[in-house]
C-alpha cells in the first residue's frame, strides 16, 4: 500500500482532477471519527465544510452502512446528490419484503443475544447490526453472535469494527452500488475512500478505482491509504484544491 498524501501519489491525485471523477467515501470511520455508540457520530465542522466544497467540483457519494434516513442526518445539511444506506442496498425505502426479513431476523436474534452483557442490535430497517463493542468479553460475544447468526435463512454476514452486520443475502454491496452510480453518472474514473471489511467490496470495483483505506491493512484491496481518519480533511482539500487550480466544476 502507498500513502496516498505522499509526493510520489500527487500524480495520481492530479488525474483524478483532470477527469470525470465520482468521489465516493464511507461515513462512520472515514468522514466521521469511530466514536462509542453510532448515535454520537458526528463529521468535524471542517470536514463537513470541506465535503461542501468538494461536492460542488466533482459527482460525490457517499455509501454507508447506516439507514439512508439515518446518514442524510448525519451529513449536516451537505448537499450530497447520492447517498446509499444499508452497506449499498438502500436508495429509497427499504423494501416490504427485505423489511419483513429482518424482522423475522430480529425475533430471532432478540432472546438469543440478550443474555450477553454489552451486545445490543441495531435496526436499519433492510439490515440489523449486532455491536459488541460495550462487551467486556468481545471475542466471546463476537462468537456468540455469529453462532446466533448461523440460525437464520436467507442471511449473509459483514463484519466491522466491532460489529457484526446482517443482511439478505440477495442485497447488493457497496461495490454494486458504487458501479452502478459510476455507470448512471458516466464517470471516468473513480476516487473511493473507506476504513473497514465492509468496504473491501467498494475496494475491489474492477475498472479506474483508486481505493484509499483509513490505515493500513496488509490483506485488504486499497492500493492507498491515510494514516487516520484525521487526515481525511487533508485528502478533502488536496481534491478541491487541485480541481480549483484547473478551473474546473462538475
Amino acid at each position: 500500500m502507498r500513502y496516498f498524501l505522499s509526493q510520489g501519489c500527487r500524480s495520481i491525485a492530479q488525474r483524478l482532477a483532470a477527469e470525470r471523477t465520482l468521489c465516493a467515501f464511507d461515513f462512520d470511520g472515514t468522514l466521521a471519527p469511530i466514536v462509542s455508540h453510532p448515535d454520537r457520530a458526528r463529521m468535524l465542522v471542517r470536514t463537513r465544510r470541506l465535503l461542501e466544497r468538494l461536492a460542488g467540483v466533482y459527482p460525490c457519494a457517499v455509501i454507508s452502512g447506516r439507514a439512508r434516513a439515518n446518514l442524510v442526518r448525519r451529513l449536516g445539511g451537505v448537499r450530497i446528490a447520492h447517498t446509499i444506506g444499508n452497506h449499498g442496498a438502500e436508495t429509497a425505502q427499504p423494501s416490504t419484503a427485505s423489511r419483513r426479513l429482518t424482522q423475522s431476523w430480529l425475533l430471532a436474534l432478540t432472546p438469543a443475544l440478550a443474555p450477553l452483557p454489552g451486545v445490543w442490535i441495531e435496526d436499519k430497517g433492510c439490515s440489523l447490526a449486532l455491536h459488541y463493542r460495550q462487551a467486556r468479553a468481545k471475542g466471546e460475544a463476537r462468537r456468540a453472535i455469529l453462532d446466533a447468526v448461523r440460525a437464520l435463512k436467507g442471511a449473509r454476514t459483514l463484519g466491522g469494527k466491532q460489529v457484526v452486520n446482517v443482511l439478505p443475502a440477495s442485497a447488493p454491496g457497496k461495490g454494486a452500488a458504487l458501479a452502478r452510480l459510476r455507470d448512471r453518472l458516466r464517470c471516468e474514473a473513480v476516487l473511493y475512500v473507506g476504513d473497514d471489511e465492509n468496504d473491501e467490496e467498494a475496494f475491489d470495483l474492477e475498472g479506474d478505482v483508486v481505493a484509499v483505506r483509513i490505515g493500513r491493512a496488509r490483506n485488504s484491496g486499497a492500493r492507498y491509504f491515510l494514516k487516520n481518519q484525521s487526515e481525511i480533511d487533508a485528502l478533502l482539500e488536496l481534491m478541491v484544491g487541485l480541481r480549483a487550480s484547473r478551473g474546473m466544476a462538475e
